[in-house]
């Protein structure tokens, strides 16, 4: 049993071709929107909707196995690494997306001054820069 398949029956989920395959393309790592999944999936896999991708991505979201961001005023993007509330880098120029680790202290790492109620345990953080690229592309335009 391949690792994959023991991750998804872990979690009760059932073991079938286009989890296995999404699977695969998450954990070569990125933060992938689902046009790319969609068309590495179909690389790996004969014939295979976007909405059935849509369909896989949601139930590992929901499962824990992958992790859904949404950068402002980008769309969705998934990743393999999920569960250990890391943060993330977007740059402005090209839209480059880094993982950061939480920068102090236990999950969720921030602490509002009241919850409403809530019980939090995670806190999402978006930091916003120039990646190196683009930061050298800005001196040549200087």
């Amino acid at each position: 049993m391949s690792r994959a398949e023991e991750l998804l029956r872990s979690k009760g989920l059932r073991v079938t071709r286009p989890r296995l395959a999404v699977l695969d393309v998450l954990a070569a790592g990125g933060h992938l929107e689902v046009e790319e999944i969609t068309r590495q999936v179909r690389e790996r896999l004969d014939s295979v909707s976007t909405q059935a991708v849509y369909d896989v991505l949601g139930a590992l979201s929901r499962a824990g196995l992958s992790r859904r961001i949404e950068p402002a005023g980008s769309p969705a993007r998934f990743e393999a690494r999920a569960g250990d509330n890391h943060h993330h880098v977007v740059c402005r120029g090209c839209g480059d997306i880094a993982d950061i680790d939480c920068a102090v202290g236990s999950a969720p790492c921030l602490d509002p001054d009241t919850a409403h109620g809530f019980e939090v345990d995670e806190a999402e953080v978006t930091f916003w820069g120039l990646c190196p690229t683009c930061q050298a592309r800005r001196r040549a335009d200087v």
